[in-house]
């Protein structure tokens, strides 16, 4: 069966510790289905399960720690009842490879079609795209998932995992 990678992007709320922030934007790969985002607000956890096609194992970098608890509380979609986890973070660490995906793809020469973003410009482009409608906001914010899912792909390959 072929497998699953999936990263989230969100919206940081003021005051809000980090697991209440809420989802701007779910990418996930599938090699028979290609990349599919789902942006907010036609996200619920139906709307995720229906699109999400069947798999084994579903890859992350920080899943277990963040992108799956998030998916599951704001969701209420737990995707450990349909999926086998595999943290690609964990992986990295076995290696010596510490830090975000970010910092590990520039140590192992993992490009990206789009610069990294910063958390504050990541939080801009949604605010442009969600109360301006700016399209060039929201094509730069799904590029920019679109690196980080495909790039867990790239990880895998290089990790060997």
């Amino acid at each position: 069966m072929v497998d699953l990678y999936l990263d989230i992007e969100t919206r940081a709320v003021p005051g809000l510790s980090w697991d209440r922030q809420y989802i701007t934007v779910v990418g996930f790969f599938h090699k028979e289905t290609g990349l599919r985002q789902i942006i907010w607000p036609h996200l619920s956890g139906a709307a995720l399960k229906a699109a999400l096609p069947a798999a084994e194992r579903i890859f992350t970098y920080n899943g277990e720690g963040f992108d799956l608890k998030v998916i599951r509380r704001q969701l209420g979609l737990n995707l450990l009842d349909y999926y086998k986890s595999h943290d690609l973070m964990f992986d990295c660490w076995s290696k010596g490879l510490k830090g975000g995906l970010k910092a590990v793809e520039h140590r192992l020469g993992i490009g990206r079609a789009v610069e990294p973003l910063s958390n504050r410009e990541l939080q801009r482009c949604w605010t442009l795209w969600k109360h301006r409608q700016n399209e060039a906001a929201l094509k730069h914010l799904l590029a920019y998932n679109g690196d980080d899912v495909m790039n867990l792909v790239a990880l895998r390959e290089r990790l060997e995992v």
